[in-house]
C-alpha cells in the first residue's frame, strides 16, 4: 500500500506542474527530489508494520508559519527548486535540522545557480548552527545575494537570521535594504515595511534605555 501511495503522490506532482504550466526543464529538480524520497522509502520504509508513535530523539522544531507563507511568496513556491524547499522543511519540522541541510544540498548540486536554493540553505544552516549567522550561514545568503543582487529576499532572510540570533542592530540594514528593493505593487511589501518599522521602535526604546 505504501508504494501505491508514493506513486500517487509522483503522478499528483506532476500533475500540478502541467496544470501550473511550470517549464519542463524545471521538472528534473522534482524528479530528483521525488526519486530522493522514494530511495528512503525502499531502503527504511516498512509499510506492513503495524502504526505506532515513534520518538525521533530531535527537538521538534515550531512551524513559524507566516515567515514560511512570506518566503514562498518572495520566492515563488511553485518551481522546481522549491520541492526541494518542501522536503527540508519536512525535516525541519521534525527537528532533523542537519536532513534539511542535506536536502537543500542535493538540490544546489544540481542547480548551483539557484537563488531559492542558496536562500533555503542558507536559513537552514542559521537553524542548524543554533539560530546563529555563523560562517556557513553567512557564506550561503552571499551567494544569493550576487547571484539575485536586486531581489530582497536574500538580505530579508539574512536581517531576520539577525533578529533570531539577538543582534537586532545588525538586521536592520538589511531589512532596509530589502524594503528598498522591493517594488510598490508587490503583495508582500507590507510584511517587510511592518518589521522594519517594529524593528526600529524596538532599537529607539534601546537607545532610551542606554540614555538613562
Amino acid at each position: 500500500m505504501g508504494y501505491v501511495m508514493l506513486a500517487a503522490i509522483g503522478a499528483g506532482a506532476f500533475g500540478l506542474l502541467a496544470v501550473l504550466k511550470v517549464d519542463r526543464l524545471l521538472w528534473t529538480m522534482v524528479a530528483s527530489a521525488l526519486m530522493l524520497g522514494a530511495a528512503g522509502y525502499a531502503w527504511q520504509g516498512q509499510p506492513g508494520l503495524a502504526g505506532h508513535p515513534v520518538a525521533t530523539g530531535l527537538a521538534p522544531t515550531p512551524d513559524d508559519g507566516a515567515m514560511l507563507e512570506l518566503r514562498d511568496q518572495m520566492l515563488e513556491r511553485y518551481t522546481g527548486a522549491a520541492a526541494y524547499l518542501v522536503a527540508a522543511d519536512a525535516m525541519t519540522r521534525i527537528g532533523d535540522r542537519r536532513a534539511a541541510v542535506q536536502v537543500l544540498l542535493g538540490g544546489i548540486r544540481i542547480a548551483p545557480n539557484s537563488l531559492v536554493l542558496w536562500t533555503g540553505l542558507a536559513n537552514a544552516l542559521a537553524a542548524h548552527d543554533g539560530n546563529q549567522v555563523s560562517p556557513p550561514a553567512l557564506f550561503a545568503f552571499q551567494q544569493a545575494m550576487r547571484l539575485a543582487p536586486r531581489h530582497p529576499a536574500p538580505p530579508f532572510f539574512l536581517g531576520l537570521a539577525y533578529v533570531r540570533a539577538g543582534d537586532f542592530a545588525a538586521a536592520r540594514p538589511y531589512w532596509a535594504r530589502a524594503l528598498a528593493l522591493t517594488p510598490a505593487n508587490i503583495s508582500y511589501r507590507g510584511e517587510i515595511a511592518t518589521r522594519l518599522a517594529l524593528l526600529d521602535r524596538f532599537l529607539a526604546q534601546q537607545g532610551m534605555q542606554k540614555g538613562f
